[in-house]
């Protein structure tokens, strides 16, 4: 029973601990999506589609019936009065006093389609609004970019620096046997223990340095991140030149120029006709008969018609406005193209030179692998000294890293090339 009651408290809390340690394995996708989720600009898209439904919503009411309540209590000089005597007839004149009480109410039945133009507006609006906060998701990219190829480079790094420790430790092996038989100095032994203690410092630096990186980018995913997080290494695509460039600035220009030409529209619909029913309801004094002076209730109902044509006095200056700045999205288009089409010809550039470094790279290796194990069998029969042999040793070391670097670089200038063409 007590076992039992011990295995049920382990399950039940293995996914607390396993949660708390964090994420163990990471690949650049799953970055992108982790970090793009967590970025507080995301949380924009749903306030503009909020925004955009609520004045959308407003706008559908102007054709629900408009009610109006006034009211007036007036004091006037003189009043209409007929200057005629009649026998036995006597007209009587309004008070001077009069009141009116008034409801009125009013349907549209024609806006020029305004109300339908403002709503496409309005949608085009958030579109675009939309898309400028999908344009600052894709920038997230180049620093997740940053951080994730700074993480690979210093795993790489350690696995130079277990390298160099192993060959540092084959020379101690070799040395301390010569020393033990007397045909070696301890001045060279102690020459290779201290420049091992140095490796070490040089490991504690690297450790130091992903840590803080994989802080940074535990911010960026917002997610708490193992410290022996495993990154995936992703895989090195070949660069097609000529693509065509996908990126979401390219859509903000169109869904910008819709939107202009959609303010083409609404200028025009402004300027026409509308037309409305309506009807009034009072009760004061005088009423309609303006010659029976009393308090009374009327009503009047009919059709309204409206045309306000002072719009058209800065109708074609307002279009050729709307015609200047499209031209200028057309233009700032055009210039996004021009530089993003000269950093993709800098990227293949940076990539063809560190395609020719990495060969050369493999090759410079070769050789001083060659030149170290021949330094080993030196030292191991005592030709040469220790510190003739960590020469080598950091020859190959030095030449490495030069490999290590060559390659990061190689990968990050593929992978700039596909997120400035906008298909990574």
């Amino acid at each position: 029973m007590v076992k039992k009651l011990k295995y049920v408290v382990l399950v039940l809390f293995l996914p607390i601990v396993t949660a708390g340690q964090g994420l163990s394995k990471l690949d650049l996708q799953q970055a992108y999506e982790l970090s793009q989720k967590n970025y507080p600009v995301v949380r924009q898209k749903d306030l503009i589609r909020q925004t955009a439904n609520i004045t959308i919503e407003n706008l559908q009411k102007g054709f629900l019936p408009q009610f109006t309540v006034s009211g007036q209590a007036s004091y006037q000089s003189d009043v209409t009065s007929v200057p005629v005597s009649l026998p036995g007839i006597t007209i009587e004149s309004a008070s001077k006093d009069q009141y009116r009480l008034l409801a009125d109410v009013s349907q549209l039945i024609y806006d020029g389609g305004i109300t339908r133009e403002q709503k496409v507006y309005q949608q085009l609006n958030a579109t675009v609004e939309d898309q400028k906060v999908e344009v600052e998701l894709y920038k997230l990219k180049e620093r997740i970019n940053q951080l994730y190829l700074s993480i690979l480079y210093l795993d790489e790094q350690l696995k130079q620096v277990e390298l160099v420790k192993a060959d540092i430790n084959t020379g101690i092996k070799r040395v301390e046997a010569q020393v033990q038989n007397g045909v070696a100095f301890r001045s060279n032994l102690n020459m290779l223990k201290a420049e091992l203690l140095k490796t070490d410092q040089r490991s504690i630096e690297i450790r130091s340095s992903r840590a803080g990186l994989v802080d940074a980018l535990s911010l960026f995913v917002g997610q708490p991140l193992n410290e022996g997080l495993q990154l995936e290494k992703p895989v090195s695509t070949a660069v097609t030149i000529g693509e065509e460039i996908r990126r979401p600035e390219l859509k903000l220009y169109s869904v910008q120029s819709k939107l202009i030409g959609q303010q083409d529209k609404l200028i025009t619909a402004k300027n026409l006709p509308k037309a409305s029913l309506f009807a009034q309801g009072g009760y004061g004094r005088p009423g309609l008969n303006q010659l029976k002076n009393e308090f009374d209730f009327y009503y009047i109902g009919g059709v309204r018609f409206n045309w306000s044509l002072g719009g058209l006095y800065t109708k074609k200056k307002e279009k050729e406005l709307v015609k200047v700045n499209r031209q200028i999205v057309d233009i700032q288009k055009e210039t996004f193209l021009l530089n993003t089409n000269a950093q993709l010809k800098q990227q293949q550039a940076e990539i063809d030179k560190l395609l020719k470094l990495v060969a050369s790279d493999y090759e410079i290796i070769s050789l001083r692998a060659s030149v170290k194990e021949a330094a080993n069998a030196q030292l191991e029969n005592g030709v040469i000294t220790a510190n003739d042999y960590l020469k080598e040793v950091n020859a190959e070391d030095q030449a490495r890293q030069l490999l290590i670097t060559h390659q990061v670089q190689l990968l990050q200038a593929q992978i700039n090339y596909q997120t400035i063409s906008g298909k990574q």
